[in-house]
C-alpha cells in the first residue's frame, strides 16, 4: 500500500515510520526544508521517502503522482491546510481513502466528504470519548467516526438494569446496519457470536450507523 502522508512534525513522522514497520511504501511531504533535513539525519526512519513540497500545491501533488496513493493522510498543524489537501487529494488525484487531523474541536464539522475527508481524526474529542469510556457505565459513548459520520464506533458498558444483561446477541434483535463487534469481559476480548451471552458490567463495543444508534442504545441501555 502506497500512503503519502502531509506534515512531517511528530505525528506525520510517527505515523510514517509505524506504517514503514508494517512494509508499506510511505512518502512524507514537509514544506520546511530544515524539518526534513533533520529527520534524514537523525537516522529514526529508516525506509521513509522525505520530500519537501507544499502539499496545498497542486503541482507538487503531480510531482510526487499523488494518483497512485492508496491512502493520504493530511496531519498538518493547521486545519486549513488540511482541509485544502484532502480535497485535492480526493477531487483532483481521485485517492480512495482520506484521513485528516482535526487540530482545533471547533473545526471538526468541517472535516466531512464535502472536503474529500474520509475519515477525521480530532485527538481532543477522541480523548473525551475515552475519558467516559473509562468512568461511565450505562452510557453509550461514541468512540470514533468513520465515512463522514455515516458509521459509528460506539461503547457501552452495561449497567446491572441493562435489558441485554443475560441475553444473548442474537435476542437483542439489533438493526441490520449494527453489529456487535466485541466485547470486553474480566481483561479479555470476546469476539461476539449469535449465542454469546452478555453480562452486566461488559464493556460492549458496536458499529452503527446514524438511523441504528438510537435502536443500539434501547437495546444496551433501555429507556
Amino acid at each position: 500500500m502506497r500512503v503519502v502522508i502531509a506534515g512531517g512534525g511528530n505525528v506525520g513522522k510517527y505515523i510514517a515510520s509505524d506504517l514503514r514497520s508494517s512494509d508499506h511504501e510511505v512518502m512524507v511531504l514537509e514544506q520546511s526544508p530544515e524539518a526534513v533535513e533533520r529527520a534524514l539525519a537523525s537516522g529514526e526512519h529508516p525506509g521513509v521517502e522525505f520530500k519537501v513540497a507544499d502539499a496545498c500545491e497542486v503541482s507538487a501533488l503531480v510531482e510526487v503522482k499523488l494518483e497512485t496513493a492508496d491512502v493520504v493522510a493530511a496531519v498538518t498543524g493547521d486545519d486549513e491546510d488540511n482541509l485544502v489537501i484532502s480535497l485535492l487529494a480526493k477531487q483532483e488525484f481521485g485517492v480512495p481513502r482520506v484521513v485528516a487531523r482535526v487540530n482545533h474541536p471547533k473545526n471538526e464539522w468541517l472535516f466531512n466528504e464535502s472536503w474529500g475527508v474520509d475519515v477525521a481524526v480530532s485527538t481532543p474529542h477522541l480523548l473525551t470519548a475515552l475519558v467516559e469510556e473509562a468512568v461511565t457505565v450505562g452510557t453509550l459513548v461514541r468512540l470514533l467516526q468513520f465515512e463522514g459520520g455515516r458509521a459509528r464506533l460506539v461503547e457501552v458498558t452495561l449497567a446491572e438494569a441493562s435489558p441485554a444483561a443475560g441475553n444473548a446477541v442474537v435476542d437483542l434483535h439489533l438493526p441490520r446496519d449494527s453489529t456487535v463487534v466485541a466485547i470486553i469481559r474480566d481483561d479479555h476480548v470476546v469476539v461476539p457470536r449469535g449465542d454469546t451471552l452478555l453480562l452486566a458490567g461488559d464493556e460492549v463495543l458496536a458499529l452503527v450507523t446514524p438511523d441504528s444508534e438510537t435502536a443500539v442504545r434501547s437495546a444496551l441501555i433501555g429507556g
